[in-house]
């Protein structure tokens, strides 16, 4: 009984801390409050974001934000067909000494940080893509032979265009999957536009302030880890990610016809954690079924494809997932 009243009491004030974080976060990154939950989702969970949405969104700005309110020693990376893997992870330059002696001396690169934001991602070659593959997975990176390990925490927040496709390279599949989360940032409503005008064009401007410590950061990831998930809501999650293999008897007619290839156990991971993240941000003790369907489109759509036929007919993959979602949550209520 202890035990679980000092847990309770850990998530609460966790619940409190994080609550600070998101006022914060607002103060320089106005409305958009999905797109805040998401990428403090991510870090939560310990995972990676994807950020795909048109120039001039803020998406610098709520990374750049981000770092400072979880107190992250953050670094910029603008990915360009030009950029090699060297440029990220660092490389060896010979070095003479003051006695003449000459010896190689590792550079690291700017991944060694605790929050790398890689701008435009999909603009470097695979080449130089492939060189976060390690680093997101494993949290360590291997150069001239030598592991070194990064920095904990280790997060990566990438930023995506999705309408200019010239001169990209599209993510393959095995590192979208390394990506917790897809966060999709769209234009703001009218009220939030007005006061982004009024809050970013005048003498001062908000400043962010830091809430967490790097180690706060890490307790709460494993505080996280900690949180109970009911049998009901581990069903779910696991009915929802079969759902999506159209080889899978728990396939519907629509899915077989829309989807090619569906989500791996990695997705039923990624939601395991994340529904554990909404619940906390939602200032409650345990995940629920509507945070599966909250954290459906966002986990899955990125570890799933439409097949040709499906694109030629102009079907969405985000309304495929919701629609699914919606309907098992449906369910387990009349239940």
């Amino acid at each position: 009984m202890a035990a679980t009243e000092d847990l309770v009491s850990e998530i609460e004030a966790l619940e409190r801390k994080l609550a600070e974080a998101k006022t914060a976060i607002t103060r320089r990154f106005i409305g958009q409050e999905r797109v805040v939950d998401l990428t403090l989702a991510a870090l939560l969970c310990g995972g990676h974001g994807l950020l795909i949405g048109l120039p001039g969104l803020g998406k610098t700005r709520l990374v750049e934000t981000v770092s400072t309110v979880m107190g992250l020693d953050g670094n910029r990376v603008q990915f360009t067909p030009d950029l090699m893997p060297a440029d990220i992870l660092g490389s060896e330059v010979l070095e003479t000494g003051a006695d003449g002696s000459r010896a190689f001396k590792f550079i690291p690169g700017p991944i060694f940080c605790q929050l790398l934001m890689a701008d435009e991602i999909n603009r470097a070659s695979p080449r130089t893509q492939s060189a976060l593959l390690q680093a997101m997975q494993e949290k360590v990176v291997t150069v001239a032979g030598e592991t070194r390990v990064l920095d904990a925490p280790f997060h990566v927040l990438a930023t995506q265009n999705p309408i200019e496709q010239e001169g990209t390279y599209p993510l393959p599949e095995a590192q979208l999957d390394r990506f917790l989360v897809q966060i999709d940032v769209a234009y703001p409503d009218r009220v939030t536009e007005k006061d982004i005008l009024l809050a970013t064009t005048g003498a001062e401007e908000a400043e962010a302030y830091q809430v967490f410590t790097a180690a706060e950061l890490i307790a709460a990831q494993r505080l996280l880890r900690r949180m109970p998930v009911g049998d009901a809501v581990v069903e779910m999650i696991l009915d929802l990610v079969r759902s999506f293999r159209p080889d899978d008897s728990l396939a519907g007619d629509r899915v077989k016809d829309t989807v090619a290839w569906g989500p791996g156990p990695r997705a039923a991971q990624a939601l395991m954690l994340t529904v554990r993240a909404r619940a906390l941000l939602e200032g409650r003790l345990a995940p629920a079924p509507e945070d599966v369907m909250a954290m459906s489109r966002p986990v899955l759509t990125h570890r799933m494809a439409l097949s040709f036929s499906a694109r030629a007919r102009g079907e969405d993959l985000g309304r495929l997932i919701d629609d699914v979602a919606a309907g098992m949550v449906m369910s387990e209520a009349a239940a």
